[in-house]
Parts: C-alpha cells; structure tokens; sequence
C-alpha cells in the first residue's frame, strides 16, 4: 500500500473512530439510552420467559361418570395422573358440562358411558367421549393429543398376552425433549432486542441532529459520508453485542437454554444483523428528519414485523405466499433460523451461511441506500 493512500485510510480511520466517540458520549449522556439498552433486555426476557408460554398443564377437567365401576374410575385416574389434566369436578350428569365451559371452570369433560365396564367384560371396544373447549384452539389440539396417548396406552395395556398392536410408534422429540417454551422463545427474543436497540436508536440519531441544528456543524468539518455514518454505527454496535451476551446469560442460567454450538458463531450472526439493522434505523432517519416520524416509521417496519414474521411466534410456513415473501426479505427471520440452528442443534457454519448471505446483502443495500441519501446539506 501506497503512502498516499495509508494516509488517507489512517485519516478516515480517525475521523471514524472521532464520529464514534461523540456518539459515545452523547449515549452515556442520555440516562434514557442507557436505561433502554440495559434494562430494556432483562424486562423482555423476564416477560416473554415467564409470561409466554405455550406450555400446556393442568388443564381443567371434569368427569362424567355414568357408569360408576373400578374400569370407569381407573380411565378418569389415567387422566389425571400425568399431570396434564386437573380434575376440577365429578358428575354423573352430562347437563353439568356446559355450565362448567360457559364459566370457564374446566376446558375438557370426560363422558364415561353407562355400559364402560359391560362392553370390556364382553371383549367390545370400550368407548368414552372427551369433550374440549374449542375457544382456546392451542389448548384444545394439545389436550386432544394427550387425551389420545392415553388411550392408546391403556388400549394396549388390556390387550390380551401375546398379542400386540400391528404397529407402534414411539415418539422421541429431539433438540428440546420436555417442549418447554423458553427454549423456543429464548433465540427469537435476542433477535427482538437487537431489533428495537439497533432501529430505533439508531432511527433517532441523524434526525435528532437535524432537529438540534448539528448537523450543520457536521457538514463544515471535513469528515466524509461513509465516515459520519459508521462512526455513528460504531456505539449502537457494541451495544447490540452487550445485549446479545446479556440476554445469553441470562437465558443459559435462569431458563436453562442450551447453548449446543459455537458462541462465536452466534456473535458473528448477531454483528451481521446488528449492521443490518443499523444501516436501516440510519436510512429512516435520513430519510424522515423527525425523531418523531422516524420512532414511529421504525416501530412499524421492524418491530411488528420482527414480533410477526420471523418465526419467532407464528410458523412461517402456515402463512400466505404474500406474507411469506415480505418475510424473506426482512433479516428477523434469517437471525432467528440461525440461532435456532446454532443454540438449539448445535449446527455450524454451513448451516447458517445462507442466514450471512441474506443478511449481508440486507446491509449493502440499506448502506448503498444510505449514503446516496445523505446529502451534506440542511435544506
């Protein structure tokens, strides 16, 4: 490398490095930034860890037992004893069913026939009617699940000695054996913090310049655009990867997270997101000149997005094709795929190297996008 141009790299370097340490200061000024970017994270996962959960126990049920012999009885304690149902009344009348649903006091009813124990005694297929409440639909589909496992173990369990069902399946669930949520949620939470520290902070800082008139003052200093723009990346950066490592401990240590593949490959997806991000939050701001109109332009294009269409809470693959194409051309989903694959199977690089592709070609084209639009003029 030249001499000429060694110069001019070490003197953008330090303009850069300049740019990014008056927004550093400017961020340790601003107690609400502080408060926002560290606090902001433990609220959120302490929320979603503990709030959301698509966890399903101790569902409420009542039993209708007509038949009223040690077969009827032994079928309702077969419900009950896993857990999964907490038996909330006993009846022998069906008409009790639907005052419990309409109060909300049980979700599923078992309706045990009067000729239960008969039918078994004759070699009949025993049958029973399982009642559930159809309003909460996650609920009903995972009670029916359980409801039929039990039958299929106790269907098996009196089969006579010798003799066997013609086929058997036996599930394992890999990656997350006991379906906790936090396991789920944990990955796509990382993804929601780095979304609302890397665009809307990032959103405010250009417009609040313009509004505060210092710009202006930037525009006289000899600092270029590519300049003023990564040294104002710089802060936001280091923050996001603060965050990332916080909300890793905390999701390793209080939720029991796995953490199965490589910690640095994690920070290598976070930094391409996190530059993503910011090179967006720092087009809107360009863009909109208005902490005002830029908080509320970003809330609407990342965080609902990031909340809706990555994976995080609502399979993609169940959604139209419509939406389904916005979603692949937003980095949300790229990250969470890619930290799922990373914490939760343990996967390497091959794996999430499409995730750094989509990501990376995000930031070139919001940076491409970025300095065309930030012209140094105040008009």
């Amino acid at each position: 490398m030249s001499a000429p141009v060694l110069a001019r790299f070490s003197g953008a370097v330090r303009r850069t490095r300049a740019i990014a340490l008056k927004e550093f200061r400017h961020m340790a000024r601003d107690p609400q930034v502080v408060l926002l970017a560290l606090a902001m994270p433990l609220v959120l996962i302490l929320v979603f860890g503990y709030g959301v959960s698509f966890d399903v126990e101790r569902v409420p049920l009542v039993v209708v037992d007509r038949d009223r012999t040690a077969e009827s009885r032994a079928l309702a304690r077969a419900f009950t004893a896993a857990g999964t149902f907490d038996l909330v009344a006993v009846s022998d009348d069906e008409a009790a069913v639907e005052p419990l649903f309409r109060g909300g006091h049980a979700k599923v009813a078992l309706v045990i026939p009067p000729d239960f124990q008969r039918a078994q005694g004759r070699g009949d297929t025993a049958t029973a009617q399982l009642l559930v409440d159809g309003t909460d639909n996650a609920t009903a589909t995972i009670a029916l699940g359980y409801a039929e496992t039990i039958g299929l173990t106790l269907t098996q369990r009196d089969l006579p000695r010798g003799f066997d069902v013609p086929l058997r399946a036996e599930v394992r669930t890999l990656f997350n054996p006991a379906l906790r949520s936090a396991v789920f949620i944990v990955p796509g939470l990382i993804v929601l913090v780095l979304v609302i520290v890397s665009v809307m902070l990032t959103a405010l800082t250009v417009a609040r310049e313009y509004e505060r008139g210092s710009m202006e003052q930037l525009f006289a200093t000899p600092v270029g655009r590519v300049e003023l723009i990564l040294g104002k990346l710089m802060p936001y950066f280091v923050l996001g990867l603060m965050q990332v490592l916080l909300v890793l401990v905390v999701g390793v240590y209080l939720f029991e997270v796995p953490l199965r593949g490589s910690v640095a490959l994690i920070f290598v997806s976070a930094s391409v997101f996190l530059l993503a991000e910011l090179a967006f939050g720092l087009v809107i701001s360009i863009v909109t000149r208005s902490q005002m109109v830029a908080a509320q332009v970003a809330a609407i294009s990342t965080f609902l997005p990031a909340l809706i269409l990555s994976d995080f809470l609502f399979p993609i693959d169940n959604m139209p094709p419509p939406l389904r194409v916005v979603s692949s051309l937003l980095p949300p989903r790229y990250l969470v795929h890619a930290l799922r694959a990373i914490m939760l199977r343990g996967n390497g690089v091959e794996s999430v190297l499409p995730d750094l592709a989509a990501m990376g070609a995000f930031f070139i084209v919001m940076m491409v996008i970025a300095t065309r639009k930030f012209r140094r003029t105040v008009a």
